[in-house]
């Protein structure tokens, strides 16, 4: 029956397409990488092989292997990006020879200095030229900032060359449309004037092939983002005032028409109640778009003219948020929508895409294949498969065939291996709040009672989650495999959860305080369970994270054993002041909601007992200056506190906010690993069991 239905389903006189999966090689380590060839499988069922021994920490740090393929239109070569001999390379691979090494172009350092290039996102246009961003970090108006540009590069002459540099302002690189027949894009840009950067973009379609551009749309003052429709008609403009906080929505029905404003208004819960259209639709003045509503964001149709919504939600999740629509080929359809529940998903409209899920879901369980991308015909798919606690890799689905074809690990070390057994669990907060949380369990201890804990809150803080995936970066898999409970608990404040739970953050007792209860209670929590003993935690995070850390140092310093503090804000009236300049006064606030701004510093309350800190921080970072983390290390050497005893700060002259250099990051972990053991060591003792011995390294492979 199954053979019948993807017969008709997939192409008429095509080879009927049978469920197909991966089996992984047995024993102590995976199969080599193959990065000259694909690898053909067609087994029944993943198996999943855990490595024997401690894995050690630096390997969690290493760049990933392969990361953001992107299929060409006629699904004949992969552009994408690898890691060759310690540095990100970015190439093709021709798909339709098997044994063929990938072609690399251009490598991908990550910036340091001002004026230093590289690498952003890629795509294709048309089926001969990759275009690719650069960006360089720059000294502008006495702050660093990022500038963006695009470059082509042509598979048969090999020519590299620079995408409309005349005339662009800070942001060059923003892709609007792409015709792949024309071999054309529509490109939003800053503007070039007088020797200074214009905040209002124009758009301009650039011929990749030619290098040559003209102007379709001239900058509008109250325009800062330009929106499309599946023909490539700029259908609207959005634009918002950082001091007033309204954000206006202009539209038009159609290319002969004039902008009008539909909507101009604030949100003051800075929840994202505002609506914008992600799909305009063939329907006159009708297009896709997300509203929160009803409490939870859900997919409707939306009249552009009237702005008010037509009929019943498309879309929704019971008790989650959705991520936004997924547009069709044509760009004027909805063919999905992307989620997250305990884990990221994606619902299928569009039937055959549909149908591959459903068959993908089948084979190798609920979730763990996800849909990427596909060529102009849908016979070639492109998808990335891993179990909810491996790293997973990349493959070329041809629906034609049915062969599933391996392109790549995600990590380069980690492979296909199984890790740390990760679980999401909702407790109830001290004031009856429920809260969801990922903790995953040391997969190396013997029994799951009064472990050590880490507690590990994300960044953010407003409208970001955790949920259930390896990822980069896996740090709840760094310090699990060290033989601590992780829980990372998706405090009030947190996206995903319905605006009013974002609400619940933003109350005046909610930075700095009920959400820092938050992280508390999962220590009272989990230890009424008998999972976690609460007198061996440490506290851990990096931005937000970093804050909320620096914040439960000081302020529960009874509570953690230690602390491990990267990126965050110490001194919020100094950060205040700072994010006044860059987003405006309105802006300046979808931070810190607190009325009193002092009490919920770290920096400005160094007295009394803290928790042993460690405090790391990238010179480089332009999002949270560098003078956060001195200053709170001066205060804290201000009040007494003696370095190497009860602090220690770690400055990292390549650092930026995201971590992307490799060295960098492998440098915060064992930083990190090192504080933890000192100061609360995974196995003591006691415990029932023994540290297992380090089986792979960065060395042994």
């Amino acid at each position: 029956m199954k053979k019948l239905i993807l017969t008709a389903l997939f192409a008429s006189g095509a080879p009927s397409i049978s469920a197909v999966a991966l089996a992984a090689e047995t024993g102590t380590g995976a199969a080599p990488v193959n990065t000259a060839a694909m690898q053909a499988t067609d087994a029944r069922t993943i198996i999943v092989n855990a490595p024997r021994g401690r894995v050690d920490t630096a390997v969690f740090g290493k760049r990933p292997f392969m990361r953001s393929p992107r299929l060409s239109p006629d699904g004949t070569k992969i552009a994408v990006m690898m890691t060759k001999n310690g540095v990100d390379s970015l190439g093709y691979i021709n798909v339709t020879k098997p044994g063929s090494a990938p072609i690399f172009f251009a490598q991908a350092e990550e910036f340091r200095e001002a004026g230093d290039r590289t690498i952003g996102s890629w795509r294709f246009v048309g089926n001969r030229t990759i275009v690719f961003t650069v960006a360089s970090r720059e000294i502008i108006g006495g702050r660093r900032s990022d500038v963006s540009r695009f470059v082509s590069y042509d598979i048969e002459t090999k020519k590299i060359s620079p995408l409309a540099w005349e005339g662009a302002g800070r942001s060059g690189a923003n892709i609007l449309f792409i015709d792949n027949e024309k071999e054309t894009l529509l490109v939003s840009r800053d503007v070039l004037k007088d020797m200074s950067y214009s905040g209002n973009p124009e758009v301009i379609e650039v011929d990749v092939r030619s290098g040559k551009f003209k102007t379709v749309m001239r900058p509008n003052v109250e325009v800062s983002s330009w929106l499309v429709d599946g023909k490539g008609v700029i259908r609207a403009g959005v634009g918002s005032d950082g001091d007033s906080g309204k954000q206006r929505l202009m539209y038009r029905s159609d290319a002969s028409g004039t902008m009008k404003t539909v909507s101009n208004e604030a949100d003051t819960t800075f929840t994202g109640t505002q609506i914008t259209p992600d799909i305009f639709l063939d329907e006159p003045d009708m297009a896709i778009a997300t509203s929160n509503k009803d409490g939870y964001r859900k997919v409707y149709k939306v009249n552009l003219k009237t702005m008010q919504i037509v009929g019943d939600p498309v879309f929704g999740v019971k008790g989650y948020d959705v991520d936004g629509p997924i547009a069709n080929k044509d760009r004027n359809q909805l063919a999905g929508v992307s989620y997250t529940s305990t884990r990221d998903r994606i619902r299928w409209f569009e039937p055959r895409l549909a149908e591959v899920q459903r068959l993908m879901d089948e084979d190798f369980g609920r979730g763990n294949a996800q849909i990427i991308a596909t060529n102009d015909g849908e016979t070639k798919i492109l998808m990335l498969i891993a179990d909810v606690n491996a790293p997973g890799g990349y493959y070329l689905f041809d629906t034609q065939t049915g062969n599933l074809n391996l392109l790549g690990w995600a990590h380069p070390v980690l492979k296909d291996f199984e890790m740390n057994p990760t679980d999401s669990i909702r407790y109830k907060a001290s004031d009856g709040l429920e809260i969801e949380a990922v903790v995953t369990y040391p997969r190396h201890r013997t029994v799951r009672k009064n472990l050590p804990v880490i507690v590990m809150p994300h960044g953010g803080p407003f409208g970001v989650r955790d949920q259930q995936e390896f990822g980069f970066f896996p740090w709840h898999q760094a310090m699990a495999e060290l033989g601590y409970v992780v829980i990372q608990p998706n405090y009030r404040g947190s996206g995903g959860y319905g605006k009013e739970f974002v609400k619940e953050g933003r109350k005046p007792n909610g930075y700095g305080m009920r959400m820092q209860d938050d992280l508390n209670d999962a220590l009272t929590w989990f230890a009424q369970s008998g999972l976690i003993d609460p007198k061996r935690a440490c506290i851990m995070g990096w931005s937000y994270g970093g804050y909320a850390t620096a914040r439960g140092a000081q302020r529960d310093a009874d509570k953690w054993k230690c602390a491990i503090a990267g990126a965050g804000v110490y001194d919020f009236p100094m950060m205040k002041a700072y994010d006044t300049r860059s987003f405006g006064e309105f802006g300046a606030n979808f931070q810190a909601t607190a009325d009193n701004l002092i009490s919920i510093s770290s920096a400005r309350n160094t007295n009394g007992p803290w928790s042993p800190i460690l405090i790391v921080a990238g010179l480089r970072d332009a999002r949270i200056p560098i003078e956060q983390s001195r200053t709170l290390v001066s205060r804290l050497k201000g009040s007494g506190k003696k370095e190497g005893i009860d602090f220690k700060y770690v400055e990292q002259p390549k650092g930026t906010h995201n971590l992307p250099y490799e060295d960098v990051h492998i440098e915060w972990l064992k930083e990190a690993e090192a504080w933890a053991e000192r100061f609360n060591p995974a196995y003591i003792a006691s415990d029932p069991d023994k540290a297992p011995p380090v089986a792979i390294t960065l060395a042994s492979k």
